[in-house]
């Protein structure tokens, strides 16, 4: 039997392995936006931007568990207008995304708040099967924060 994923909240994860995730090289390939490098303050920051989310939007993202080993973060974070769905995950456990997604995406369908998802990848994520098995469309090319990103969208309702 699978373990069980649950999502909460990054707050009640050890910060010592979100600063092993995070400063895992196969964890960099794919995101461009990773240019500092990870310590107690990094994390300190990025767990109180998270949770400032929360307190603004109702919403935001999760610590990952599977079972009880923490395997990553990602969620549903408000881009102006839009719930962006994001999921980062420790390389032992790259092959939960289609599990975890699923859960997550199904709290998006319930959730009345969010009647479509984006999805923002590089360009050098060359495997985007996954996205077309959902029925996510292409939207365009954007630039955030200095980046090239690939925009997609799948509708919830």
């Amino acid at each position: 039997m699978k373990p069980e994923i649950t999502f909460t909240r990054l707050p009640e994860i050890d910060p010592a392995e979100i600063v092993a995730h995070m400063s895992d090289p196969r964890v960099a390939e794919h995101m461009p936006l990773l240019t500092f490098e990870w310590d107690d303050a990094a994390v300190a920051s990025f767990i109180a931007a998270k949770e400032e989310r929360w307190r603004r939007d109702g919403l935001g993202h999760w610590a990952i568990l599977s079972g009880n080993t923490y395997v990553g973060w990602g969620g549903f974070q408000k881009e102006g207008d839009e719930w962006d769905y994001g999921l980062v995950l420790t390389p032992a456990s790259f092959g939960l995304g289609a599990r975890i997604s699923k859960k997550a995406l199904d709290f998006a369908v319930a959730d009345d708040r969010i009647p479509f998802v984006t999805f923002l990848l590089p360009p050098s994520r060359k495997n985007l099967g996954a996205l077309d098995r959902l029925g996510a469309t292409f939207v365009d090319e954007i630039d955030y924060d200095g980046s090239t990103f690939l925009k997609y969208r799948l509708n919830t309702e």
